[in-house]
């Protein structure tokens, strides 16, 4: 009898998604360099060889998850977040989408902001996913301001999209090492401290630091 492992034929796409879940699970479980390419071979239940046939090297492999985590979550936050929508509707969705992601795909949250956070040239990836989804929570809110007559500058609309962003992605840092947390109450939470912010920013109150 042969002792060559048999594969099941399966179309490409099927395939590649297979070795891509097999990898998002390595890579967050292990880390980029501690990953064997062997091991997520095994997982996928496939030959090394397919995989470096498929997806390259391990970089090349690693690059591929980022921008697979980071489409499906740029593409459920742009799903709920319709445009015809109030403005704190719009957040909220937007908000709830994102951390049902993460709820729901905690692996791949970890490869893309943790693993890929410190390894060049992987953090220009997730520097240019980060731009997108600041660009989109800065427009969100100049269409809010607009449609209240009011209008800010592109370097304040730009902070303020910047600190919200940073501020989500620290909670949703929380919400993937708390399995047990409700990620709709976590958006919930977030919303709270998002929207009574920006609603006072909508009606044009600011604080500034006292005089001297």
């Amino acid at each position: 009898m042969s002792s060559t492992p048999s594969f099941k034929r399966l179309p490409r796409a099927v395939r590649e998604q297979q070795m891509l879940d097999a990898a998002v699970k390595v890579f967050s479980r292990r880390g980029f360099h501690a990953a064997s390419m062997d091991e997520i071979a095994e997982d996928a239940g496939i030959s090394k060889p397919m995989v470096y046939a498929y997806l390259g090297t391990k970089e090349e492999l690693f690059v591929a998850c980022l921008h697979r985590e980071g489409t499906r979550m740029m593409e459920a936050i742009a799903g709920a977040a319709a445009s015809d929508l109030p403005a704190d509707e719009r957040l909220w969705r937007g908000l709830r989408a994102f951390f049902g992601f993460v709820g729901a795909h905690r692996d791949g949250w970890a490869v893309l902001y943790r693993q890929a956070r410190g390894e060049q040239p992987f953090a220009g990836e997730l520097a240019t996913m980060r731009g997108r989804l600041v660009e989109v929570v800065a427009g969100m809110l100049d269409n809010a301001l607009r449609a209240e007559g009011h209008e800010v500058g592109p370097t304040d609309l730009e902070v303020v999209a910047y600190a919200l962003v940073g501020a989500t992605e620290s909670l949703a840092d929380w919400l993937a090492d708390h399995p047990e947390a409700d990620p709709e109450k976590t958006a919930t939470r977030m919303m709270n401290v998002a929207w009574l912010g920006a609603a006072q920013l909508l009606h044009g109150v600011t604080w500034r630091p006292p005089a001297g």
